[in-house]
């Protein structure tokens, strides 16, 4: 049975009541800091960590009215604290709030990514050790290459993985980064002393240089980091597809016993669920390409880029933890069929020796263009491939039977597979 997503934790962080719970917070350690350098009433900062509260329903009434969503956030708080709420949002500007919840949301977010990545990887490294053996065909333009063996071919996705880690990560880093130095970025009313002690609290660090918002080629960083490990989830996806093809069924995603895959075939066994990632992918790179659209503003700020994040935000990150969560159930039930990955690596009759053949003539003094020359016209020949080598002249004049057995067994080619997979899962 493929499990069903649930998303509690990060539904909960792109709610409105969280962002609102969140604005309150920075307001309130703004009010702290201020209180703790005199600058409002130290009684004032305490009623309003007492008392303050916010709803969302009553922040939506003010809205209605004043259509300024931060206004209506502030004076929704105020109420609940009374003659104190007059020192909330002091020397503060909207975009000391929005950026430096969105912030907040993005780390959080990130973490939520980042336990996903590690529970995928988890799966994957399990389903590697198990398949390090499986001899499969190693495929080149969808063309027959070389033998290579499934745990190979997944400890491939795991070292990707293994990358997109280490660049969310970085991302998450660049992302962390807020501000609170009011208008046009200049402290004009709140010097970087309550700037650095309630971002410091609030585990973020101050932008050195904001105008009237955070840059955003932070924000543009982070969100091509998710599209990139969309991508590496598209790329194995696909990989999935191709070895799910009839023609191929080496290894098919999970399909429950009730499942039904066509409303008119009952015959198929359809790669639904890696045929979802791919699509998913596309939207997380153009939620990426608005983040990139988003860096250029007029001045020290306009608004342009606000509506386009209260959609890219939630939608991207939200996405690829769906993504993340459904491609880790595919690997978990993942079917494998080992027979026929064995038939299909006999599907060419040794034609995967080819090099190996090759490089066997050249040691015996033949050219390289002379022994690629009589291998290729083995090889691009109707007949057996192994008998055509045998009965080739030129070949058969270096090579005795025992040695051209010996060139076409595939077996020598698989003698570095365990000691790739260990560097790759020794990286961790």
């Amino acid at each position: 049975m493929i499990p069903r997503y649930s998303r509690p934790e990060m539904a909960r962080l792109w709610s409105d009541q969280n962002r609102y719970e969140l604005a309150l917070e920075v307001e309130i350690l703004v009010c702290e800091a201020l209180a703790s350098r005199d600058m409002i009433p130290a009684k004032a900062a305490a009623e309003i960590r007492a008392k303050a509260s916010v709803d969302a329903a009553r922040v939506a009434e003010i809205e209605a009215e004043v259509h300024h969503d931060v206004i209506a956030f502030v004076s929704a708080a105020a109420e609940s604290v009374g003659e104190a709420g007059r020192f909330l949002h002091f020397g503060m500007t909207s975009s000391d709030l929005v950026d430096t919840v969105f912030a907040l949301q993005l780390v959080e977010a990130s973490r939520l990514i980042s336990e996903g990545l590690d529970e995928l990887m988890a799966a994957l490294r399990k389903r590697v050790l198990e398949h390090r053996g499986t001899v499969m065909v190693g495929r080149s333009h969808g063309i027959h290459a070389a033998p290579i063996t499934f745990g190979l071919k997944l400890a491939g996705w795991y070292s990707e993985l293994q990358r997109d880690r280490r660049r969310l990560a970085q991302a998450t880093s660049e992302i962390a980064f807020a501000k609170l130095s009011g208008a046009v970025g200049t402290y004009a009313a709140n010097g970087p002393d309550i700037e650095a002690e309630v971002l410091g609290r609030l585990g973020l660090q101050p932008e050195p240089l904001a105008t009237q918002v955070v840059p955003r080629d932070r924000h543009a960083s982070f969100f091509s980091t998710l599209a990139l490990i969309g991508c590496s989830l598209e790329r194995f996806a696909t990989e999935l597809r191709h070895l799910q093809r009839s023609e191929v069924l080496e290894a098919l995603e999970p399909f429950a016993k009730s499942q039904k895959g066509s409303s008119a075939m009952p015959h198929k066994r359809n790669p639904i669920l890696s045929e979802n990632l791919c699509g998913l992918s596309r939207i997380l790179r153009s939620h990426a390409l608005v983040a990139m659209e988003n860096v250029a503003l007029w001045h020290e700020r306009d608004i342009s880029h606000s509506s386009a994040e209260r959609v890219i935000g939630p939608d991207a990150t939200t996405l690829l933890h769906f993504m993340l969560k459904r491609f880790t159930s595919v690997v978990a039930g993942l079917e494998v069929r080992p027979g026929n990955m064995e038939r299909n690596l006999e599907l060419t009759e040794g034609r995967l020796c080819s090099e190996r053949l090759l490089l066997r003539l050249v040691d015996k003094g033949a050219t390289r263009e002379s022994a690629y020359r009589w291998v290729q016209r083995c090889a691009l020949g109707s007949e057996n491939f192994r008998t055509a080598v045998a009965a080739d002249p030129d070949i058969s004049s270096l090579l005795d039977q025992e040695e051209i057995a010996e060139a076409l067994d595939w077996h020598p080619a698989l003698s570095h597979v365990d000691e790739i997979i260990e560097r790759v899962l020794e990286a961790d």
